[in-house]
């Protein structure tokens, strides 16, 4: 029997969107149980893929309570789900991210979403250098036909400091966080192979990951850190 993400759970959070209070979600806790049941499923099912051509040490499938303390929104439940996937670092740099949500908000992430200091610094100074392998990645046809050739996520207006804002790579250089999504509509997350889809998608990364994982472990001269 393969394993799928049900109508049930869409509904589920649909109704939960209307109902975003603790009096209605704890009169459907069980309903709330047995749908989390059925994505953990899944999302355990994406981790044992993933291992079968990746190191990955860590699932995390975040809870479904919000932490509204230092929010204006003060809305108790979150209306989606979502989990991670880490790569097992030192040697191994990136993540994967799936995000389960009604209303064809569901997608696809990874990259690096909050690189560290010194690694961003590194991922710049690489590119400042030479930024022939970054585009030949984003180039490649088979890569781009599923991430597509550019990344998304947060950057700096011109220039990060000690960056000159003509340089050819400055597109990449500016970049706060590499990621890639792909999204997807609730129908297509119920298919019956939206699992495999799943680990296609993150097997296409690799390159990229490949890639970064090499510069994150070795200086400017090659010279490995790790």
């Amino acid at each position: 029997m393969s394993v799928v993400i049900s109508k049930s759970v869409f509904t589920f959070l649909n109704k939960l969107e209307k109902n975003n209070n603790r009096e209605w979600f704890n009169e459907n806790k069980a309903e709330f149980k047995s749908i989390e049941k059925e994505v953990k499923a899944f999302y355990n099912a994406i981790f044992e893929n993933l291992n079968k051509h990746d190191d990955i040490d860590k699932l995390k499938i975040f809870r479904i309570y919000r932490d509204v303390r230092f929010s204006k929104n003060k809305l108790p439940y979150k209306t989606h789900f979502g989990g991670s996937f880490h790569r097992t670092k030192p040697k191994l740099r990136g993540g994967y991210y799936l995000h389960i949500q009604p209303n064809n908000e569901s997608f696809l992430a990874t990259g690096f979403w909050e690189p560290a200091k010194e690694d961003l610094l590194r991922i710049r100074k690489e590119f400042e250098m030479d930024d022939a392998e970054i585009r030949d990645i984003l180039a490649n046809k088979k890569f781009n036909s599923v991430w597509g050739n550019s990344f998304v996520g947060d950057e700096v207006k011109t220039a990060p400091k000690g960056f000159s804002k003509e340089h050819p790579a400055i597109d990449l250089i500016k970049k706060k966080q590499y990621i890639f999504t792909k999204k997807y509509t609730d129908k297509e997350v119920m298919d019956s192979g939206f699992l495999n889809e799943v680990d296609t998608s993150f097997k296409a990364v690799r390159p990229f990951f490949d890639y970064m994982s090499d510069i994150l472990t070795t200086d400017l001269n090659g010279v490995s850190t790790i």
